[in-house]
């Protein structure tokens, strides 16, 4: 399990030495593909397992020199090694090495990504049925519309979450790949069976086709699936924040002894992670806008995505799987407010149930819609002036006078009318 409270394991992933370990890995496979093929004899090859090791140091002194960061590496690789060094990178360009570790690399964050997409999604479904019949009041462009409850908030969540895995994987497989196939995609000094067989010994899948590079839909792909992960988290974070407003108070992220919200002012509890959250989402955005940048190079490959990756790569997942880590302890130590949740019910004084009263209206009386629509509309916006309860003003009417029962027209007004579908809802997610 990861260490959700940090970022030591992607960071792990995407440090320096990690790196060249994969690409080591790629060079390592290479060279037992040609062994296999009789190009590297035998004793070579176990010379070249036996030593084969590298210097981050040593890399970093020979490409400031060179300014070359896989010469660098294949160089320091090779003087470890001694005489069968020269086995080493054998028919290989560099984007052969970088590309196909890049590619385990990808995937190896993204397994991280997903682990901790299924413990936010445990703590959402936990909440989910804990709530699941707890009514509240639903709204839509921020006004209050009609009772839901608040365990289908988190349900929806759940069910985004599902399909942000979905992305997950789809991207995973999408990234699973390698290329072995030479300067411009040819395989004119390396032939595709050293392709197939390095990407087997590596649990990739050979790209069909392509050029000095595997192309970077691919890795867009990848920062895209990051970014719309993250929309999903800024959804979930926005709407705490909104339900954490001293207008609302319904929900609370957590808040720690000795915390302190401003200052300047002593009182304040403000939804700093929620906030954070929203904030971060803006960056994976970025990050997927500059991955679909990428996209269109020179010709058979230029250089021009190279400098973007080392930077959006580590940082999109750093940032994602941060924002993880916040929604899930938001998540694990929510405060709920169930009587202010009930009070914000019975806000608006029955406005919540005019859908209802009118089609109540229109099965009870002989008149057109649009008159019906009038006599609620009247009644409902009187209510929001503070004329009186909505109910109470509709039994005044003198337009409705003798024309619905008091216990008929009271029966209107009950929250769990709105909800009795909740379970339904729940059994198509197997809760």
């Amino acid at each position: 399990m990861i260490d959700r409270y940090t970022t030591a394991a992607m960071s792990k992933i995407w440090s320096e030495e990690n790196r060249f370990a994969l690409m080591l890995q790629v060079e390592l496979a290479a060279c037992r593909a040609w062994s296999e093929e009789g190009r590297i004899p035998r004793e070579a090859l176990d010379d070249i397992l036996k030593k084969a090791a590298f210097s981050v140091t040593r890399i970093g002194e020979i490409e400031s020199t060179v300014h070359h960061d896989v010469i660098a590496f294949v160089t320091s690789v090779a003087e470890s090694i001694g005489e069968n060094g020269r086995y080493v990178h054998l028919g290989l360009t560099s984007s052969d090495v970088l590309d196909t570790a890049s590619s385990l690399m990808l995937r190896d964050a993204l397994a991280l990504v997903k682990e901790a997409v299924l413990e936010l999604d445990a703590a959402v479904t936990e909440k989910a049925l804990k709530y699941k019949h707890l009514p509240c009041v639903g709204r839509t462009h921020g006004i209050h519309a009609e009772p839901m409850t608040l365990g289908l908030k988190f349900l929806n969540w759940h069910a985004e979450l599902q399909r942000d895995l979905e992305r997950v994987d789809l991207a995973a497989s999408q990234i699973s790949w390698g290329k072995i196939s030479g300067a411009v995609g040819t395989y004119a000094l390396c032939p595709p069976e050293i392709e197939a067989r390095v990407c087997e010994l590596l649990g990739l899948s050979p790209a069909l086709v392509s050029n000095q590079i595997l192309q970077r839909d691919r890795h867009a792909q990848v920062l895209s699936a990051l970014a719309l992960l993250g929309c999903g988290l800024e959804r979930m974070a926005m709407e705490v924040r909104h339900l954490q407003r001293t207008e609302v108070g319904e929900l609370y992220e957590p808040f720690g002894s000795g915390q302190k919200g401003s200052s300047a002012m002593p009182h304040k509890r403000n939804p700093i992670k929620s906030e954070r959250v929203c904030g971060m989402a803006r960056l994976l955005r970025g990050y997927a806008l500059t991955a679909m940048e990428n996209v269109a190079l020179w010709h058979e490959r230029d250089i021009s995505h190279s400098s973007t990756e080392r930077v959006i790569w580590p940082d999109a997942f750093h940032t994602v799987h941060f924002m993880l880590s916040d929604m899930r302890d938001i998540l694990a130590k929510l405060t709920v407010d169930e009587k202010r949740i009930q009070e914000d019910l019975e806000l608006t004084h029955g406005l919540i149930y005019s859908q209802r009263v009118m089609l109540a209206l229109l099965d009870e009386l002989a008149l057109p819609r649009e008159a019906v629509y009038e006599i609620v509309q009247d009644n409902a916006m009187l209510t929001a002036q503070g004329g009186g309860k909505f109910i109470d003003l509709l039994k005044k009417d003198p337009r409705l006078e003798g024309l619905i029962d008091a216990e008929k027209l009271a029966s209107l007004f009950e929250a769990n009318f709105y909800t009795r579908y909740v379970d339904r809802i729940f059994e198509r997610f197997g809760l």
